[in-house]
């Protein structure tokens, strides 16, 4: 597995936990999140803390060893194109046959085995995603991206609840949705478990 350092932790991780930053033209510090663009990486821990510290302390530029521009909306930049990434993944696993939506076919999929992982907009109703019952499989329950999101990876105006197979893209979306939990607050990872908290929008 490749590591490598945090520029604002310092830690050393995966790059599964990581974002990767180059500079582009003008020395702009934009985000590759699909680790391809040319030039020296800059890698920060994947959530909004890490990132928010390596653009208020300079870190940028001492990793460059250069003057770094930091555009103003980096943090919401970084999160948009994660977001994008995560959605897009999931669209191809949809057009593959690796991805389910809407209630039914997605509660009786995850009785079944070859579905592991459970989708639920984070603005769904709570007393609704507590009738199905995620996978048994640590974090392969993805709860912090919208209706709307899940909508656009679906072709419809608004999804509630999915789930994707085992194998295709699954470790794909898993990876890119767990990178975006760092950037939003992520829900509890049991369903059942959130009927305390506060009334959400029905779906």
């Amino acid at each position: 597995m490749v590591e490598r350092r945090c520029i604002a932790t310092k830690d050393t991780l995966p790059t599964t936990d990581l974002i990767r930053f180059v500079l582009g033209p003008d020395d702009v510090v934009t985000p590759d999140v699909s680790e391809r663009l040319p030039g020296r990486g800059m890698w920060v821990s994947a959530n909004k803390a890490a990132l928010t510290k390596a653009i208020d302390q300079g870190l940028f530029s001492k990793a460059a060893k250069q003057k770094a521009n930091i555009p103003d909306d980096l943090v919401a930049l970084t999160e948009r194109l994660i977001t994008k990434r995560a959605i897009d993944l999931l669209s191809m696993a949809r057009k593959s046959g690796h991805a389910i939506c809407g209630f039914e076919k997605t509660k009786s999929a995850m009785i079944s085995e070859r579905w592991y992982i459970l989708i639920q907009a984070q603005d769904g109703s709570v007393p609704q995603k507590q009738k199905i019952r995620p996978s048994a499989v640590a974090n392969s329950y993805i709860s912090w991206l919208t209706a709307q999101e899940l909508g656009l990876a679906f072709g419809r105006e608004n999804v509630i609840h999915a789930a994707v197979s085992k194998g295709g893209l699954s470790a794909r979306i898993l990876l890119e949705a767990n990178r975006l939990a760092g950037f939003r607050e992520k829900c509890d990872a049991n369903p059942s478990k959130t009927a305390g908290s506060k009334p959400a929008a029905k779906g």
